[in-house]
């Protein structure tokens, strides 16, 4: 008797696009058609833990009128001084040199809203749309409505030495088939645990993988439609299949020295998110590679940008991301990528136009900054305003609900048709809200 796969693939008649369809019934990973045509191909997603200052990087307010934190209502502008890019004139903090120096190739959200005040409610809204009850993570998401452009790597990778606030929450796939949650990569010598197999076993773990597909395909056949049990097979070939690629795609000896120098991997750096040069080279390796959804995180729930007390470690964070970040956009660009490929860089909140302790800032979720850059968003582009402190939005505020449906519909997906049937109900993303800003598209 013919199985399903192999009348399919015998059958002349089916469409390219139905074919797929009906053999991704199988397959968790495999790609499948967007519901419009796509601007994208994937996401690289930049967080910044713990609530970047709006006011102090991309919507820099003036110490003048007195602004310096010591008057009675401890006012406080932007304490790093701030300059124009010279192409599209967005004015951006003097701790971003680099990210200043491409801005001309960003859209600049100014008018966000945050979901929560505190780290981990914020936090998980930006990654799954809901602060306060578990959900798939957006990675997550992306990965179960397109599939994987390369059978041999997770559609999902998150980069990161140290969980954020909302820990494993910010990359799980929840309720959506398990083959859809993000594989964590810890940067280092060994930026997947397990991975390489001793060479004086591998006869042994072929003959353990042959008993156990056999026996997962046994126990599959009388259980049709367990997703649960597909993905985990599925999960299984896929790190068998991630032995050899993963260490070919983290090879970074194979990069010639001025892409490693555009970078910044032969700077002196220390402290948190000194290693983001390597986790941005790799976003581009994974990006070329066929990973749908890659996430960076410069740093964990502590040490990070949480500056209550002291703005100035900002600069220092900022001095580890600045180069890599910017040279990720350049390299992409340079490859012909960038059109093809979403840049977002985010965040859980803002911090307050007032000082707090000796000269740090409080959480603020009426306004941040977010940007975005490539995938056929506007370049050099800038939506919404603060007022004159950055305490409220006075035009085009955007809920991260908002951000999410217009991510995805780059990426070709209609965020109310991406849906997913738990409990009773049909799940998405953007929950009963978000709309699509055709104002931030090219």
């Amino acid at each position: 008797m013919l199985t399903r796969r192999s009348l399919l693939a015998r059958s002349p008649l089916l469409f390219p696009g139905v074919l797929s369809e009906l053999l991704a019934a199988d397959d968790p990973l495999a790609p499948r058609r967007p519901h419009t045509r796509a601007k994208a191909k994937r996401l690289i997603m930049i967080y910044a833990t713990g609530g970047v200052s709006h006011i102090d990087t991309f919507d820099p307010k003036p110490l003048a009128k007195g602004r310096d934190g010591q008057g009675p209502d401890k006012l406080m502008g932007n304490v790093f001084g701030a300059a124009p890019n010279k192409n599209c004139g967005t004015e951006v903090s003097d701790i971003f040199p680099h990210l200043r120096g491409v801005m001309d190739e960003v859209c600049l959200i100014r008018s966000m809203k945050a979901s929560h005040f505190d780290h981990s409610e914020a936090t998980l809204g930006m990654h799954t749309g809901s602060p306060t009850f578990a959900r798939p993570s957006m990675g997550s998401w992306v990965s179960y409505g397109l599939g994987t452009l390369n059978q041999n790597l997770p559609s999902f990778v998150v980069i990161c030495p140290h969980l954020p606030y909302g820990g494993t929450q910010v990359y799980a796939s929840d309720f959506l088939p398990a083959a859809h949650q993000g594989t964590r990569v810890i940067p280092g010598d060994r930026p997947i645990a397990n991975l390489q197999t001793p060479q004086a076993a591998k006869d042994l773990q072929n003959l353990e993988l042959d008993l156990t597909r056999a026996l997962n395909q046994r126990h599959l056949a009388s259980r049709p439609h367990d997703s649960a049990l597909a993905a985990r097979i599925k999960s299984f070939e896929t790190a068998f299949q991630m032995q050899t690629a993963a260490p070919e795609a983290f090879d970074l000896s194979q990069e010639p020295e001025h892409i490693r120098r555009l970078y910044g991997l032969d700077r002196k750096v220390k402290g948190p998110g000194a290693d983001f040069a390597w986790q941005c080279l790799v976003a581009r390796r994974l990006a070329e590679r066929g990973v749908r959804f890659i996430e960076l995180i410069d740093t964990g729930s502590r040490p990070n940008w949480d500056s209550h007390g002291e703005m100035k470690e900002h600069a220092d964070l900022a001095h580890n991301v600045d180069q890599p970040t910017a040279a990720l956009i350049t390299d992409l660009k340079q490859r012909g990528m960038l059109d093809e490929t979403i840049i977002l860089w985010a965040t859980e909140f803002g911090r307050t136009p007032w000082r707090e302790g000796k000269n740090g800032r409080g959480h603020h979720r009426d306004c941040f900054s977010v940007w975005v850059a490539g995938g056929g968003f506007k370049p050099g582009h800038v939506h919404g305003r603060t007022d004159d402190i950055g305490k409220y939005t006075e035009e085009n505020p955007v809920e991260v609900h908002d951000l999410h449906a217009t991510l995805l519909h780059q990426l070709g997906m209609d965020h109310e048709r991406l849906t997913h049937r738990h409990a009773g109900r049909d799940f998405r993303l953007t929950d009963v809200h978000g709309h699509v800003m055709t104002e931030l598209l090219a």
